[in-house]
């Protein structure tokens, strides 16, 4: 879990130099060496700040929706195959759609909890969202599980990378996380940027900074696997390279695409990946019995 969270705290480093260069200017690059104490001096300062509290919010919801969701998103990397494991859990993928779904609950929550307007307003756009390309995301996850016959993560590592067979179901595949995410350009879980932050537009300080590791913790996650499930990973080193590169995939897009419509979310979704994510699903079935 500290591996996670250095990582995370380091992909924000990653992430600022990415767009900055996308931009044409250098980025963080003052405190350390080429900025690399950066992280350490947000994180020093976000949890050193003052902690408030919205007077009229639910006191026990608002701060225990941070930590929850944090724990959530952490818990998720046990299903993650490694070598240095002391205990695997079998059939761990039905694991990883249980907690994915939970985090819906945390965004109305917090939502709901900080007794806003424009937050609850911001949970409401943020868990239909997730609910819709959840949907979508567990057809296409059932797919590479389907042709590796398995519902655990430690068989796919070395199973036959399903990108090289159908190359589009990828593309399906990393649209959906980047909505699931609420990455941008399908970010939406803020609203208009100009004028509220969405869900968490009250937290401040620790509470936002246990939100914000959440997040980029659930990136991370998708990407390693992404990799796992549609990527060539046949041994530790081309399974690493995998996992980065669809970071960089994640951060490139941020600060390539606008952001989109949410009408236009919401029908690439019901009207197109479900209906062929549905589909794919039937045909590989058939294709399986065969």
């Amino acid at each position: 879990m500290l591996c996670v969270l250095l990582g995370v705290a380091y992909m924000t480093l990653l992430e600022r130099k990415v767009l900055s260069y996308v931009q044409l200017r250098k980025g963080p690059n003052k405190v350390g060496i080429m900025g690399l104490l950066q992280p350490i001096s947000d994180a020093v300062k976000l949890f050193l700040k003052e902690f408030i509290l919205p007077m009229s919010s639910n006191l026990t919801l608002f701060t225990l929706l941070p930590c929850i969701s944090l724990i959530m998103n952490l818990s998720l990397w046990h299903i993650i195959p490694s070598w240095f494991s002391l205990y695997f859990i079998p059939l761990n993928v039905l694991i990883f759609l249980c907690l994915s779904a939970l985090n819906v609950y945390v965004m109305l929550g917090a939502g709901w909890a900080s007794n806003s307007t424009y937050a609850f307003l911001g949970g409401m756009r943020a868990s239909a969202q997730t609910i819709s390309y959840e949907i979508s995301l567990i057809f296409i996850l059932f797919i590479p599980l389907l042709f590796s016959t398995t519902l655990n993560s430690s068989i796919l590592l070395c199973s036959y990378p399903l990108s090289l067979m159908v190359l589009p179901l990828l593309f399906m595949w990393f649209t959906t996380c980047l909505a699931e995410t609420n990455r941008a350009p399908f970010d939406f879980a803020e609203g208009e940027s100009e004028l509220v932050s969405g869900f968490n537009i009250e937290y401040g300080g620790g509470l936002f900074a246990l939100l914000f590791l959440a997040e980029y913790t659930s990136i991370m996650f998708m990407s390693v696997l992404t990799s796992l499930c549609f990527l060539p990973s046949f041994n530790s080193a081309a399974y690493m390279f995998c996992s980065v590169l669809v970071i960089m995939s994640f951060l490139f897009i941020r600060g390539v695409y606008p952001r989109h419509r949410y009408d236009m979310l919401m029908m690439l979704c019901w009207k197109t990946f479900l209906p062929v994510s549905l589909s794919a699903l039937c045909v590989g079935s058939f294709l399986h019995i065969l």
